[in-house]
């Protein structure tokens, strides 16, 4: 029997028409502690279903058959079908890796298998579904989030969910920036406001996060101090906006940080390691201060809500998902990222990139800490 063909589609279509112009941000009261150790919600996946077309159209990606290592991802071929109403087709340039790539292939967040990996991309329209109005071909657009799948060559999308690229923002800086910029846009605007006078500790300072963090939490006049592994990436961080650079290899991070705060500790530490530095977060902040919890990459953490009663701190496990929901959130969200660079108060380095069909190589580089800045995967063709 011929194997049946792969039809390679997302499971969600829905388009608003409302005017792709950055809002003004409204007013978001201060959080109340919050604990929520949960991953985010499972994302929509790719969807493969057998076709009886003649001749198909395939074009390649990275699938995921098996859970485990940067070894689980094949190179193979698909079909990506025509795009129906609400949705768009988008031949990716450039695609933007992420750790949360790495959590969900290894199962530390759900999805459905197979699936193409990726939640970052940037590429041109090819096709637009019947009915369509907003979009064309030939339109630059970038998106961030779900559906995920952008580690292919071609994908199908939700219109809703793409973003206009600025002419005067190039693909590759656009696919760097998208993902982290509206993550780090959440987390120092919308999770924490970081206002002039604050002190944040920024762990892994010279991540494709960290970098972008120091440097808008510097812009809105807070001082930052960055922790990092190498004087490499000491130098980066410094860069990027920190005051104050810890190297957490050869020195105690909660004494540094009383040492530079006169004793005081930090108003909020931003934390996308987990386990490792999670005892060490708590002992830097001062007190009613807040721990934002946006990764693991140690591991999780073993967290009692006992840990907070000391200093009355806050503890929240936020998600970028949940504050770009609507497509008003969206555009404001990716409006303030792509004219903080325009401004150039966001620079993104893109230190690493990769063929696409070698994204097994850049998920082993990322994981042992061989990389810095922003790793993006440039499709073959």
């Amino acid at each position: 029997m011929t194997p049946c063909s792969h039809h390679y589609r997302p499971l969600s279509s829905s388009f608003s028409r409302t005017p792709a112009d950055p809002l003004t941000p409204r007013p978001r009261p201060r959080p109340r502690s919050t604990f929520n150790p949960r991953p985010p919600p499972p994302v929509a996946a790719t969807r493969l279903s057998c076709s009886t077309a003649d001749t198909p159209e395939m074009v390649k990606a990275i699938r995921v058959h098996d859970l485990g290592g940067p070894e689980a991802m094949r190179w193979e071929e698909v079909e990506v079908g025509e795009p129906k109403d609400g949705e768009i087709r988008v031949k990716n340039t450039a695609v933007g890796v992420n750790f949360i790539d790495v959590y969900f292939r290894k199962g530390v967040y759900p999805a459905p298998l197979p699936f193409t990996p990726g939640m970052e991309a940037v590429g041109v329209v090819t096709a637009v579904g019947p009915g369509l109005t907003g979009r064309k071909v030939g339109d630059v657009v970038a998106y961030a989030g779900k559906p995920m799948g952008s580690y292919a060559e071609e994908q199908i999308l939700p219109a809703n969910v793409a973003v206009p690229v600025p002419p005067s923002i190039d693909h590759r800086t656009a696919a760097a920036i998208m993902l982290k910029g509206m993550t780090v846009h959440v987390l120092v605007r919308r999770v924490f406001k970081v206002e002039s006078g604050h002190t944040v500790l920024v762990h892994a300072a010279a991540g494709g996060v960290g970098s972008l963090l120091c440097q808008w939490a510097n812009a809105l006049g807070a001082t930052v101090i960055g922790t990092v592994s190498t004087e490499e990436k000491a130098a980066h961080a410094t860069q990027d906006g920190c005051h104050h650079v810890i190297m957490y290899t050869k020195e105690d991070v909660a004494a540094r940080v009383k040492e530079i705060t006169d004793g005081k500790g930090v108003n909020v530490v931003y934390d996308s390691v987990g386990k490792d530095t999670y005892r060490a977060s708590l002992e830097s902040l001062a007190p009613a201060g807040y721990l934002v919890s946006f990764g693991q990459s140690s591991g999780s953490p073993n967290i009692s809500m006992g840990d907070l009663a000391p200093k009355s701190l806050f503890l929240t496990r936020p998600s970028m998902l949940h504050y770009t929901g609507t497509r008003d959130e969206l555009l404001q969200s990716a409006g303030e990222v792509f004219a903080n660079v325009a401004s150039g108060v966001l620079r993104i380095r893109v230190n690493h990139t990769y063929p696409l069909s070698e994204a097994s190589r850049a998920h082993a580089d990322l994981e042992a800490r061989k990389t810095s800045g922003s790793i993006l995967l440039i499709p073959d063709n």
